[in-house]
């Protein structure tokens, strides 16, 4: 792993006189076709807001923001199509127009999570460079590829691969990904399709979602197509950057200077397929505690893993429900339906307190075979091992979901 030197940039925009006395090291850098990646990339979903208003990201703040990050070495900047209502890309694209164009890697993604967007490629491509004031993207996703999409992402019809394909022989892309919050079948049937022309792909990762969204196994599927991890959502929406006294107590005893939230990009540096980390950070102080974790690579041993799973297991085991897919009381429902797969998604849907997975993946899935057609005849809970209250869990889901 290398080590930038002094960013060209100086460190008085945000670092202050002690990072202005350090030595040489302020960012790990990784490896990527020849190409020099800062391992902390700027997520711009989250960004300062003006009056609490999503679509009104504050470009003075952004502005600040953006030059600390290049001060401290940040090169990898990620933006959407839809993030705050549409802003995130102008605004980011303002305040890094203020630095050479080789200075900085842009990322951006088509928006499909939205299947009315399907047969809009070209138009949404065009207007996304001149959102960001660029003539072409270093970096570029199928944005959120899941159940409820990765047919139409693969329907030629749309060609929205032969597109972004034609973009990149033409320079306009330089490299080619995409992200995904799929499940682990969702992740196979786009590598089948496109994982030989996929460079990178970004995944919600973190240590609770290791096992609870069996990160692990995408991580490994991916690492069989030798594509490298990006990573999103490294502290799950900020969930996992505060933890209880008693959880807090026990990291401490391992690593008393760690910060809790430096806990959790710890795990990700211990991960090898992992390239860039991106954090969605909404001021310049979480910026800056992020700079000081990435100013060094420090992996977890074993017996620190080991710790922040049981954290992560006694987290899940407070609000989800413990199926284990034994699958008994599928052959018992007499509507047929998939309740191994609905337990998976009321558990995401219970342990977020909401979230988008949940709708997203059910949107997918036949109206006749969602939670709301639960009978409550109680026939699968007669042969479940774990003896879970499944009618009413799909009862809450239902009202969860709002439907």
């Amino acid at each position: 792993m290398e080590y930038n030197e002094k960013s060209d940039y100086g460190f008085a925009p945000c670092l202050g006189a002690e990072k202005e006395r350090e030595a040489d090291s302020i960012m790990i850098y990784k490896d990527f076709q020849g190409e020099k990646l800062s391992a902390l990339g700027l997520g711009a979903m989250r960004l300062p807001v003006r009056n609490g208003d999503d679509g009104a990201p504050d470009q003075e703040a952004v502005n600040e923001m953006v030059a600390c990050a290049m001060a401290g070495g940040v090169n990898y900047y990620d933006t959407a199509w839809g993030y705050h209502s549409g802003q995130s890309e102008v605004v980011l694209g303002r305040a890094l127009a203020k630095y050479p164009r080789q200075d900085y890697f842009l990322a951006d993604k088509f928006p499909g999570y939205d299947l009315s967007n399907m047969g809009k490629v070209k138009e949404i491509f065009e207007k996304q460079l001149e959102k960001c004031g660029v003539e072409y993207f270093d970096f570029y996703l199928f944005h959120n590829v899941c159940e409820m999409n990765v047919d139409a992402y693969l329907d030629e019809a749309y060609g929205i691969f032969d597109y972004l394909m034609e973009q990149k022989k033409a320079g306009r892309i330089r490299h080619l990904g995409f992200s995904a919050h799929g499940a682990y079948p969702v992740l196979e049937k786009f590598l089948k399709a496109y994982g030989s022309h996929m460079e990178f792909c970004q995944l919600q990762l973190n240590y609770l979602d290791w096992t609870f969204q069996d990160a692990k196994a995408k991580v490994e599927l991916l690492n069989r197509y030798q594509i490298p991890v990006w990573v999103m959502e490294p502290l799950r929406g900020g969930s996992l950057a505060r933890l209880t006294p008693e959880e807090e107590a026990a990291l401490k005893a391992l690593r008393p200077e760690e910060t809790v939230p430096a806990w959790a990009f710890r795990f990700l540096q211990s991960i090898p397929q992992v390239g860039v980390v991106l954090s969605g950070m909404s001021n310049l102080q979480q910026l800056k505690e992020n700079l000081a974790t990435f100013s060094q690579e420090l992996p977890l041993t074993g017996e620190e893993r080991q710790a922040l799973q049981r954290i992560a297991e006694e987290k899940v085991k407070k609000i989800v429900l413990p199926c284990t897919a034994c699958r008994y009381c599928v052959s018992h429902c007499p509507q047929g339906l998939n309740i191994p797969e609905l337990l998976s998604l009321y558990n995401e849907h219970s342990f977020t307190k909401g979230g988008f997975i949940a709708p997203m993946a059910l949107a997918a899935v036949p109206e006749d075979k969602r939670p709301s057609a639960c009978l409550g005849c109680r026939s699968c809970e007669a042969v479940c091992p774990q003896q879970i209250k499944i009618s009413e869990a799909m009862a809450d889901f239902t009202r969860m979901l709002g439907a």
